[in-house]
């Protein structure tokens, strides 16, 4: 069964955007860089909340157009998003454009046929609400966020409050570029030994 895999970037404080939406603080070095590339890998289809999506599809689609301005990251991974099959996840959005499609009229009998389905792991990207949907539906299968050096003193959390205690196991760390730590997680099985 392909897995979920949560990819989120926070702050110290546990923040994943600024108090205005700003996302312009992630300390992305060589090694992280390398580690989101390889993780694409792993993947073959995103997986995005609707405010991530709307921030994604207004920037990916052109991103590496310019290649005077255009980024290593943008220089790779524009190209992944655009080929690879996108999914939303919201109870509004009709049609999103840039070849994605929508769940969540009933998101747990979607996102459990989309982890049916042949194929490689599914990648869902930032976004609180669709994270805290699927966790609470025990759907996501592995936390990844990566711990900014910022404080960024408000903005969407990292975890909205669950309505029961979700306890994790951590299943490894590591320090990217001597500035940026990667906590990974998945959720420990209910009566499991901590």
């Amino acid at each position: 069964m392909r897995k979920i895999i949560y990819w989120v970037h926070a702050s110290i404080d546990g923040h994943i955007a600024g108090p205005y939406g700003e996302f312009d603080w992630p300390a992305v070095g060589p090694e992280l860089f390398a580690y989101s590339e390889a993780m694409n890998e792993q993947v073959d289809t995103l997986l995005y909340g609707r405010g991530v999506w709307e921030g994604m599809a207004a920037y990916w689609p052109t991103a590496d157009a310019d290649p005077a301005t255009a980024d290593d990251h943008a220089r790779v991974f524009a190209p992944y998003w655009r080929r690879t099959p996108k999914i939303v996840v919201s109870r509004t959005l009709e049609e999103p454009g840039w070849g994605a499609r929508v769940i969540g009229r009933n998101l747990a009998e979607e996102v459990a046929e989309l982890k049916r389905q042949p194929g490689k792991d599914i990648l869902l990207t930032g976004g609180a609400e669709a994270a805290a949907s699927l966790t609470e539906l025990g759907l996501l299968d592995d936390y990844r966020v990566v711990v900014h050096p910022v404080v960024l003193g408000g903005g969407p959390r990292l975890f909205l409050e669950p309505k029961d205690r979700i306890d994790m196991t951590l299943v490894g760390s590591r320090t990217f570029d001597s500035q940026t730590v990667l906590l990974r997680y998945e959720r420990r099985a209910a009566g499991a030994p901590r």
